[in-house]
């Protein structure tokens, strides 16, 4: 059986979605019974997102390797909602600053149930740059959770 974990951003079109897809991507190649999907806290906010995901996330992804199943393709940004918390067993922000006051207004009791990294936005950082600081936290995860720690 495997473990659910859940990846955060706003927009639910950039960061999470490269995090979800990289780590299932990598997480069975080191034996991990673990599966991540993504969710916007306000997606709302993503006014300007064109489309269901990210040509910067597309471009890492495929600078990477890795593919998009096709046929299917990317879904469009899914609103997170308390179901999705409920159903994770590890849930990960992207970026404290901007992702705790949201959880704050929107999902107060589990707040400090969630991990949270510092992972710049494209209004904030290059998207390459942001990438890479996912990836390593990514690789950083994956290390932990094989090695039986939180």
């Amino acid at each position: 059986m495997s473990h659910q974990l859940l990846f955060l951003c706003t927009g639910n079109y950039f960061r999470s979605r490269f995090a979800e897809i990289l780590f299932n991507y990598h997480a069975p190649r080191h034996g991990l019974l673990w599966i991540a999907d993504s969710r916007g806290v306000a997606i709302e906010l993503g006014s300007r997102n064109l489309g269901p995901l990210s040509h910067y996330t597309l471009r890492g992804l495929a600078q990477r390797g890795i593919h998009l199943p096709a046929p299917k393709g990317p879904r469009f940004p899914i609103q997170l909602a308390e179901r999705d918390l409920c159903s994770a067993r590890r849930i990960i922000a992207l970026k404290e600053a901007e992702h705790r006051p949201l959880i704050a207004r929107h999902f107060p009791f589990w707040l400090d149930r969630i991990e949270y990294w510092h992972v710049h936005d494209i209004d904030c950082a290059d998207p390459d740059e942001s990438l890479a600081h996912i990836e390593a936290e990514v690789t950083r995860l994956i290390e932990r959770l094989k090695g039986g720690t939180s």
